[in-house]
């Protein structure tokens, strides 16, 4: 995983150049000689292959993942709070009652990333249709998150910080 900040005037075009410096420095880090990653008609990014990747930004910061070898892997970074009613939208009860704070680890901001980064390494997979990303259904298993959606199911992983949360899914 690699980032790169995001440079004035923040707008889309420097999303867009920072996403892109940290996906050639993570596929760099994973091991590929090749460091572009184009854009394909749906605006998704375009790993070389055998090198799986994702992208994601916020107004000041990009980061990328990149697994080599692996099937699809999904990031996402989020620094707006989700407010009560959001997080009743987006996660299902039992998700906020198993996996918020006070009786879970994880804030509502968290559980959105990682919803975002299980949908990135999901869509992928044509079995599953089309679906919408807070649709999957996010529980532990032996204290790991595990994103599920129609019988697939992807491991996640989420670092939280006191302005930013930090979510990606692998599949293998």
């Amino acid at each position: 995983m690699e980032m790169s900040p995001v440079l004035a005037p923040h707008g889309p075009a420097e999303q867009f150049a920072a996403g892109r410096r940290a996906a050639a420095a993570a596929l760099a880090a994973a091991g590929s000689t090749e460091r572009t990653v184009p854009r394909a008609r749906d605006g998704r990014p375009l790993f070389p292959q055998g090198f799986a990747g994702s992208i994601s930004h916020t107004g000041r910061l990009a980061v990328a993942a990149v697994v080599p070898g692996a099937e699809a892997v999904g990031v996402d970074i989020e620094p707006t709070p989700i407010t009560p009613r959001m997080a009743a939208f987006l996660l299902r009860e039992q998700e906020r009652r198993l996996l918020l704070a006070p009786i879970g680890s994880y804030t509502a901001r968290d559980l959105f990333a990682a919803k975002e980064a299980a949908f990135k390494a999901m869509n992928c997979i044509r079995t599953l249709g089309e679906f919408l990303f807070w649709q999957i259904d996010l529980g532990q298993s032996d204290g790991a998150l595990i994103a599920t959606y129609r019988g697939e199911s992807v491991p996640l992983w989420i670092r939280s910080e006191a302005d930013l949360s930090f979510a990606v899914a692998i599949r293998r």
